[in-house]
C-alpha cells in the first residue's frame, strides 16, 4: 500500500492524489488553523482495489478503465447495474496490508470512533465540474480492522450509487477520470456543531448540540444566525427544533482479538449514539455566546485565505468536549449564482431548481394551462390546481404552511416549493429567472438570463454541499434495507406515479386520497353535478378504474383508501353549492357531508365494491374527520349495504383527527373500528386552535407541542387495549423524523409518509427499533 498523506504534509502536486475537499483543508491547517487532524488514502488504492476484484462479471472486470455508457433514461438499469457493481465492492476482501496500515495510523489518535470522508478529484476540463463531492456521504465506523474495511468498501461504492453514475454519465466524465480518496479523521463528543456558510451578502451559521450528523441527516432542523460580513454583527438568529444529539457510542478503541474476514462482514459497525435532549436544552440555542463570537471571528481570518466565498464545517470538543473550536472540513470556493434579492419562506417540498417565473395575482382566475417548466407564483393553491401542476418547475405561494394544500400536492409531485413567502407576487415578476431552494424556503432572483448561466446554476445548485441529491421524483431504492418490524406505508393521489413507488419498500398505501385522486376525472365539475346530470354510470366506472389502477399496483399489500374529505373553500371552481358555510375553516367535512348528501359517498362505496368484484381484496376503507358515533355507526351502514364486508379481507378504518377520538375511541371500537390511522395536521390544528393553512402561524402549528405527542402517545395505548391496529399519516414523521424514535417505543403499528420521505423514515425506523433492542438487551444484562 502506497503511503498515506497526512493533512499537515500534504504538497501542491499531492492534490490528484488526495481529492480537493483534503487539498485545501490541507492548505488551512498548514497554515496554522485548528483543523481536525487526519490522513488521506489516496485515490492510487482504489485503482488498485478495482483491478484487483476477481469477478467473472464483465461489467465489474474493466471498472478502472471503464466509460460505463449506460442507458441513464432506462432508470431500472441503471439501479440494477448500480447495484450490481456496488455489491461487487462491498462483498470483496481488501487486503489485510491495507487495513492494518490505517488501524496502526489511525490508533495514534486514541480515539474509538473515525469517520471516512470522501474526497474527490477528477482530471476534466469540464467548467461545470465544481463541488460535486457533495454527491458522496461521509462514512463513521469504530477504529477496529474488520469496521475500517467494511467502511472503506462503503466509501468507494458511492461513485457506482445510481445518482452517481446518472451524474457522470450527464458531465461526460468516464470513469477513469474520477480520483476518489478518503481523507480518515477522529471523531470526538462535541459540545456543538454545525457549518459557516460565506459569501458576499452575508453570512450564515448553523448549529445544533452534539455532532453535525443531525443536521446532515436532515434529523434537525438548526438553529440560524445571519451575520453582516463586514462588522460581524449578529443581524437574526432562529431557534432551530433540535429533539435529539448524536455523540460517539464509545470513547476509547476497543481491544481487536480475533478479526473476521471483511469480505462476508454485514454489519455497519458504528460508533455514533443518539441522545434525546431534554425539553429545557430543545429551548436553548446550542451556541454560547463565546462560542458563536469564535466562529464569527474565525470567518474572518479565513476571507484572506479563501475569499469571500466559501463554507467550512465546524465542531466545538475535542477531547472530553474541551470546548476547543475545530474546522472539520472546508469546502473550495466556489463561484455563486449572482443575485439582486431573495425571498424567504418555508421550505415546502425539498430540492432546488432554476427557471422562468409565471406570477398570477388572483388565484380564482385559475388559467386552463401552464407553460411547462415555470416556477408558478401565486397567493395560495386549492386541490382544484391538481391538473395545472403536473408541468411546473417550481411552486411558491404567498399563503400557506407545511400542512396545507399546496405542501402537500408538492411533495407527492416531487415539485420544488416555497410556502408562506410574504408578497412573492409583488416582488416578482413574470419572466423574471428565479433561483428556488424547497430546503432552505428562499427564492433569489438571477442576473442574466444566457443559457450559460442557467445551465451553471443548474449544476451548481444540483450538487451544493447542502443539497447533494439530483432531482428524481421518487427514484427505486438504494440503500441498505435493515429488516424493521413498523410497517412502513406510503401516501398517494396519483395514478402517474404508481409505477415509481411501487418498487419503494413499503408495505402498502397507508393514505390514497380520494379527493386528490378524483380531480384527474371530474372535468372540472363537482361529483354531485354528475349524479345530478344522469352521468353517475359514467362517472363510475372512472371511478373505480382510478381506484383499481392502485389494487393491480401494490397487491397483495394493503391499500387504505380515504373517502372524500373537501371543504367548499378547497375547490371554488368545483363547488355545489350545498355547503351553506363557504368560509368555514372546517366547513361540513368528513363524514358529516356523508349524513347531508349521501349520493357521492354511495358511490363511492359502489366503486370499491367494483373493485372487490374484479378480483381485487386489499383496499380497505378509512373514513375521513369522524365527529361523533353516531356518523360512524351511519357510514358503517352504509358499507354494509354495499357488501363490501362481504369480503374477508375488507377492514373499515377512521381517521384519529379531530380530539373527540381521545374520549371516544372505545366507543368507536364497540362500533366496528377496525384500525385508526392518526392524522398529525387535523389534530394539531385543533388541539392548538391553529388554521393550518396560514403559515404565518407556523411557529404556533407545532406537532411536537407537548399537546399533541400527548394526544399521539394516548391514542396508541388506547388502540393498544382496544386490540386495534394504529397508523400515523400525517406529515409530522416525514418532517420530524426524530418523532418517529418516539412512535415506536409507544408502539405504533405503521407510519405513512410521502413518497420522498421513504427513504430517511425507513433508515430512522430502523434505527429507532435497533435502539429499543439495545436498551432491552442492556437491561436484561444488567
Amino acid at each position: 500500500m502506497d503511503k498515506l498523506y497526512w493533512l499537515d504534509q500534504i504538497k501542491l502536486q499531492d492534490r490528484a492524489k488526495v481529492g480537493d475537499k483534503a487539498f485545501y483543508l490541507s492548505k488551512i491547517i498548514q497554515r496554522g488553523y485548528p483543523v481536525v487532524p487526519g490522513f488521506v488514502v489516496s485515490a492510487e488504492i482504489l485503482r488498485q482495489f478495482l483491478e484487483n476484484l476477481n469477478s467473472s462479471e464483465s461489467l465489474v472486470a474493466d471498472l478502472p478503465h471503464s466509460s460505463l455508457h449506460l442507458d441513464v433514461t432506462n432508470w431500472r438499469q441503471l439501479q440494477q447495474v448500480a447495484s450490481r457493481l456496488r455489491q461487487e465492492i462491498l462483498t470483496a476482501t481488501v487486503p489485510q496490508e491495507w487495513v492494518s496500515t490505517i488501524f496502526q495510523a489511525a490508533r495514534e489518535w486514541q480515539t474509538g470512533c473515525l469517520i471516512l470522508r470522501p474526497t474527490l478529484a477528477v482530471s476534466t476540463a469540464n467548467p461545470g465540474m465544481k463541488n460535486i463531492s457533495g454527491l458522496l456521504e461521509s462514512v463513521f465506523c469504530e477504529c477496529e480492522p474488520e469496521a475500517i474495511a467494511f467502511a472503506l468498501k462503503r466509501t468507494w461504492s458511492q461513485i457506482f450509487r445510481a445518482r452517481s453514475l446518472l451524474y457522470w454519465q450527464h458531465s461526460g466524465i468516464n470513469l477513469q477520470q474520477i480520483n476518489l480518496a478518503v481523507l480518515v479523521q477522529p471523531v470526538e463528543n462535541a459540545i456543538a456543531s454545525g457549518l459557516l456558510t460565506a459569501n458576499p451578502s452575508g453570512w450564515e451559521i448553523e448549529a445544533t448540540w452534539g455532532l453535525g450528523i443531525a443536521i446532515a441527516q436532515g434529523e434537525v432542523q438548526p438553529d440560524i444566525y445571519y451575520i453582516q460580513p463586514e462588522t460581524g454583527v449578529v443581524l437574526e438568529q432562529q431557534l432551530g427544533n433540535k429533539m435529539l444529539a448524536y455523540g460517539v457510542d464509545n470513547a476509547t478503541p476497543r481491544a481487536f482479538s480475533q478479526p473476521v474476514p471483511n469480505s462476508v462482514l454485514t454489519t455497519d459497525h458504528t460508533c455514533l449514539s443518539t441522545y434525546l435532549l431534554q425539553e429545557a436544552q430543545q429551548k436553548q440555542y446550542s451556541l454560547q455566546e463565546q462560542y458563536l463570537q469564535q466562529i464569527i471571528a474565525l470567518g474572518t481570518q479565513l476571507v484572506s485565505e479563501l475569499g469571500k466565498t466559501f463554507t467550512i464545517k465546524w465542531t466545538i470538543g475535542g477531547h472530553n468536549t474541551s470546548g476547543k473550536l475545530y474546522i472539520t472540513q472546508v469546502s473550495p470556493p466556489q463561484s455563486v449564482i449572482p443575485h439582486l434579492h431573495f425571498i424567504r419562506g418555508l421550505g415546502a417540498a425539498g430540492g432546488r431548481v432554476v427557471a422562468t417565473a409565471l406570477v398570477i395575482i388572483n388565484p380564482q382566475h385559475k388559467p386552463e394551462q401552464l407553460p411547462k417548466g415555470v416556477i408558478l407564483v401565486v397567493p395560495t393553491i386549492t386541490p382544484d390546481w391538481l391538473p395545472l401542476l403536473q408541468q411546473v418547475a417550481g411552486i411558491i405561494t404567498e399563503q400557506g404552511g407545511l400542512t396545507s394544500h399546496a405542501a402537500i400536492l408538492a411533495r407527492e409531485l416531487g415539485i420544488t416549493a416555497v410556502v408562506n413567502a410574504t408578497s412573492a407576487t409583488t416582488l416578482i415578476q413574470t419572466g423574471e429567472r428565479l433561483l428556488l431552494d424547497g430546503d432552505r424556503g428562499e427564492v433569489y432572483r438571477i442576473k442574466g438570463d444566457s443559457k450559460e448561466e442557467m445551465e451553471k446554476g443548474r449544476e451548481e445548485n444540483l450538487l451544493s454541499p447542502h443539497h447533494p441529491k439530483p432531482k428524481a421524483p421518487h427514484p427505486a431504492v438504494t440503500f441498505p434495507l435493515p429488516m424493521i418490524v413498523t410497517q412502513l406505508l406510503v401516501n398517494l393521489s396519483q395514478s402517474t406515479l404508481v409505477e415509481q413507488v411501487q418498487s419503494l419498500p413499503v408495505d402498502g398505501v397507508g393514505l390514497l386520497r380520494s379527493e386528490l385522486m378524483v380531480l384527474n376525472i371530474l372535468n372540472g365539475q363537482h361529483p354531485n353535478s354528475w349524479i345530478l346530470s344522469g352521468r353517475q354510470a359514467e362517472l363510475l366506472e372512472l371511478w373505480s378504474e382510478q381506484i383499481m389502477q392502485f389494487a393491480r399496483a401494490f397487491a397483495p399489500r394493503p391499500i387504505f383508501y380515504r373517502s372524500l374529505d373537501w371543504r367548499s373553500q378547497d375547490l371554488p371552481s368545483l363547488s355545489d353549492n350545498l355547503e351553506s358555510s363557504p368560509q368555514s375553516m372546517l366547513g361540513e367535512r368528513g363524514t358529516f357531508s356523508y349524513l347531508r348528501n349521501p349520493a357521492v359517498f354511495e358511490l363511492e362505496l359502489q366503486a370499491l365494491a367494483s373493485v372487490q368484484q374484479a378480483g381485487y381484496s386489499n383496499v380497505n376503507l378509512l373514513l375521513p374527520f369522524v365527529r361523533t358515533v353516531e356518523e360512524f355507526v351511519f357510514c358503517r351502514r352504509k358499507v354494509e349495504q354495499a357488501f363490501l364486508t362481504e369480503v374477508a379481507q375488507f377492514q373499515l378504518w377512521m381517521m384519529a383527527e379531530v380530539p373527540s377520538v381521545l374520549f371516544l375511541l372505545p366507543e368507536y371500537v364497540k362500533a366496528g373500528v377496525a384500525g385508526i390511522s392518526i392524522g398529525t395536521n387535523d389534530l394539531t390544528q385543533l388541539l392548538l386552535g391553529v388554521d393550518r393553512e396560514q403559515g404565518q402561524l407556523a411557529k404556533v402549528f407545532n406537532e411536537r407541542h407537548p399537546a399533541v405527542m400527548s394526544a399521539i402517545a394516548q391514542l396508541i395505548q388506547m388502540a393498544q387495549t382496544a386490540g386495534i391496529p394504529c397508523s400515523i399519516c400525517g406529515q409530522a414523521p416525514a418532517l420530524y423524523p426524530e418523532i418517529i424514535d418516539k412512535l415506536v417505543e409507544w408502539g405504533i403499528t405503521s407510519i405513512s409518509v410521502e413518497p420522498e420521505a421513504v427513504e430517511r423514515t425507513y433508515q430512522a425506523i430502523a434505527r429507532a427499533e435497533q435502539r429499543l433492542i439495545l436498551a432491552a438487551a442492556r437491561r436484561k444484562l444488567y
